[in-house]
């Protein structure tokens, strides 16, 4: 990817972020290469099939804020994608995703083992460009990292007993995706001079940026086209993996307001969704149950919340582009 995927009405600001995210797709080329044949093959495999680059992408568009032409800001974006890129290899073996932006999954093709090696080894060379940006940068990505796993690790053993499983779940969106954009943000905003002020509130922006993300991308699960997405419509309820519609649905037919309709749409994501007819069944079901609209306004508030935290910020071209950035990225079909 060597163009902006999200609308940035000025001109001269796309130019300016066009190239330096050319620039950043050369070094995340260079970052990910090794003398070792399987290693560099493995590391390449979802650089090369491409995908959004939207953590980078706020690094230098937070960057503007400040002096965004300084080289750490390029290294920063580096940084998040690298780590972003990992994080895709743990998942998909845990998730059982059997492909990834259009292409096979990694564990589809060298198996789990290699896949989980390899978002080691991207996590590495991740580690290694945070160095070079000294120790305020290496504790606030080791925070990160932290709270990208302590988000799959509640994703994985699901709530307590005790605990609503809609916030609990709001709370592995924060941590899985909202702190590694919130991070993409801060760094942006650090490494170009910001005041601190500014980097609080673009930490608080990316939080709820990426929770919208994600429930946005819940919708899409269930109503996306394969040919845009490369993957099947339902692969989060195949798998056993928790969304919002799923959540909302069960609370629902779990409560005083739910209906013989709400409790057989349960039945059906329990039973074995195995085969593409039973999943297509289920899928169907949900798609057209309130809960998916339910989650959609939940993504777009998120989002307005988002934007609701730039307040503070000096209006122009770069404060209109975070805008249009947390707005496209809950209306859009993949």
């Amino acid at each position: 990817m060597t163009s902006l995927s999200l609308p940035v009405a000025d001109p001269q600001l796309t130019e300016l972020l066009t190239g330096r995210l050319s620039l950043v797709e050369e070094r995340l080329r260079g970052a990910v290469a090794h003398a070792d044949v399987l290693a560099d093959t493995a590391s390449r495999h979802l650089v090369n099939a491409g995908g959004k680059r939207l953590r980078p992408l706020l690094t230098l568009l937070a960057a503007q804020l400040g002096e965004g032409q300084r080289p750490e800001v390029v290294d920063a974006a580096v940084v998040v994608e690298l780590t972003h890129l990992a994080t895709l290899y743990h998942d998909d073996v845990m998730d059982s995703a059997p492909v990834r932006r259009g292409a096979p999954a990694a564990h589809e093709v060298w198996g789990n083992h290699v896949a989980i090696l390899t978002g080691d080894l991207l996590f590495a060379r991740a580690s290694a460009v945070v160095a070079g940006l000294g120790p305020d940068a290496v504790r606030i990505q080791a925070s990160t990292f932290e709270r990208l796993c302590l988000g799959q690790l509640h994703e994985t053993v699901g709530p307590a007993e005790h605990e609503d499983p809609v916030e609990h779940y709001i709370q592995v969106l924060s941590d899985k995706t909202g702190s590694l954009i919130a991070t993409s943000a801060r760094f942006g905003a650090m490494f170009a001079g910001c005041r601190p002020d500014v980097v609080s509130t673009l930490v608080e922006y990316g939080e709820k940026v990426g929770v919208a993300f994600q429930l946005a991308d819940d919708v899409i699960d269930l109503s996306a086209d394969p040919a845009q997405t490369g993957k099947t419509p339902g692969t989060d309820l195949r798998e056993g993996v928790p969304t919002m519609p799923a959540l909302l649905l069960r609370a629902r037919a779990g409560g005083a307001e739910g209906t013989t309709a709400d409790r057989e749409l349960v039945r059906l994501l329990d039973a074995d969704l195995t085969e593409d007819a039973a999943l297509a069944e289920a899928v169907a079901g949900l798609r057209v149950h309130p809960v998916v609209e339910e989650t959609r306004a939940r993504a777009e508030s998120w989002a307005q919340d988002a934007v609701r935290a730039l307040g503070t910020l000096p209006s122009g071209a770069v404060k209109d582009a975070l805008v249009s950035f947390a707005e496209a990225l809950v209306d859009r079909a993949a």
